[in-house]
């Protein structure tokens, strides 16, 4: 049997089938190298064994999502925290250590071994049930807008090859009148036919909205074609089966962004987070889940740097005052940011005299978009630590 060590690193690297973890003791002498299935019992015996090496076990793992969600859970359970090491990060120091084989044994022992040479890496937290579930709910959402305009691009372009005036008549991505037309008429003949009068009522009778004006706009494309191109009639059935699946998915979004907006307005900052202009119940709760736990930023710099709102140095020698876009950073927290910031533009008010400040000093659209940002993420910011909500003019300073 070995002496028990003080302390010793963990290393994980994280697969959807299964981890393999390797233990090194202070010295970077491996103690523990096994693949672990990604099962509870299997994980849980693996724990078992790690934390009877030394009293202290530091763990590090290059997944932070769905494929290690087991895993950090039943960390968490049994008091244990993790840091993320990047993949990245790994894969440059690969070349630090001999041999230039790529095996998950291998990973495992760099990720444990730079957790012992580092100690600057973000601790990653399990989410609360309240955030856990904007994530899947969000995610969904995601996917489902991904479907969508991908299924009104294929609509579009199967309409363009046998009806080219109808596909220009409409925008399809938000009329709801054009997709339900699509449903049941696709081809000039076929809306000649019906005529103007039998059109509407069958709109009409189908809940379209002005829908003598939609029966209007499509018998004057009909008109311009009296052409059948070929394939016509299978085009005409693949469009009216895609018209009829985007209707579907508008009403799963519908439900989907109703279930989020309840479950984000249960959250105890939700009021505080929507009270700042551009800053609906989608994009706050896209912000509840990019951001994470606010404790983990020291101050309102920290927030905007982890968005990419913050450039960065890059200097050399002589050549100083270099500024760059940064590279890594929250591709999610900070489409938040940009999103909420574009549509704080549109009302009067200290966001929108903020860009025009922006626009007048020379900056470009986007420029003065992401500048107006990174003062909304210190005002997010500020909120949020004082629990109070937006106003347009400025809080009065007490005297301490």
């Amino acid at each position: 049997m070995s002496k028990r060590r003080a302390c010793v690193w963990a290393g994980i690297d994280a697969g959807k089938g299964h981890h393999w973890t390797a233990a090194v003791d202070e010295t970077g002498a491996t103690l523990w190298s096994k693949k672990v299935d990604n099962d509870e019992s299997a994980i849980l015996s693996a724990l078992g064994e790690i934390l009877d090496l030394a009293d202290e076990v530091r763990w590090a793992v290059d997944i932070s999502g769905t494929a290690s969600a087991l895993l950090l859970a039943l960390l968490a359970a049994h008091g244990q925290q993790a840091v993320y090491v990047p993949g990245r990060t790994v894969n440059r120091m690969a070349g630090a250590y001999r041999g230039e084989a790529k095996t998950d044994a291998r990973d495992a022992y760099i990720i444990a071994e730079t957790a012992r040479h580092r100690r600057d890496f973000a601790t990653i937290d399990v989410p609360a049930q309240l955030a856990a579930e904007l994530a899947l709910l969000t995610a969904h959402r995601s996917d489902l807008v991904a479907d969508r305009v991908r299924m009104i691009n294929r609509l579009r372009d199967v309409l363009t090859g046998v009806f080219p005036a109808l596909e220009r008549s409409f925008d399809y991505s938000a009329h709801k009148g054009a997709l339900v037309l699509l449903t049941g008429y696709q081809t000039p003949a076929a809306i000649r036919r019906r005529g103007r009068a039998r059109l509407t009522a069958w709109l009409a009778n189908r809940g379209v909205r002005s829908a003598d004006a939609v029966a209007v706009t499509a018998l004057e494309a009909a008109r311009t074609q009296q052409t059948a191109l070929p394939g016509e009639e299978v085009a005409a059935q693949i469009v009216a089966d895609l018209a009829e699946q985007i209707l579907a998915l508008d009403e799963r979004l519908k439900r989907i962004e109703n279930r989020i907006r309840e479950t984000f307005r249960s959250h105890p900052q939700a009021e505080i987070i929507e009270s700042l202009p551009g800053m609906g119940p989608m994009l706050g709760a896209e912000f509840v889940v990019a951001a994470g736990d606010l404790t983990a930023y020291a101050d309102a710099g920290h927030l905007a740097s982890a968005a990419g709102l913050v450039p960065v140095p890059r200097d050399s020698g002589r050549r100083t005052g270099n500024l760059h876009r940064p590279k890594r950073y929250s591709r999610r927290l900070r489409r938040v940011f940009y999103l909420s910031a574009q549509t704080s533009i549109i009302r009067e008010g200290p966001n929108r005299d903020f860009y025009l400040k922006k626009r007048g000093e020379g900056c470009k659209h986007v420029q003065a978009i992401i500048a107006l940002a990174r003062r909304r993420a210190s005002v997010l910011w500020a909120l949020l630590r004082d629990g109070r909500m937006f106003t347009t003019a400025p809080p009065v300073t007490q005297a301490a």
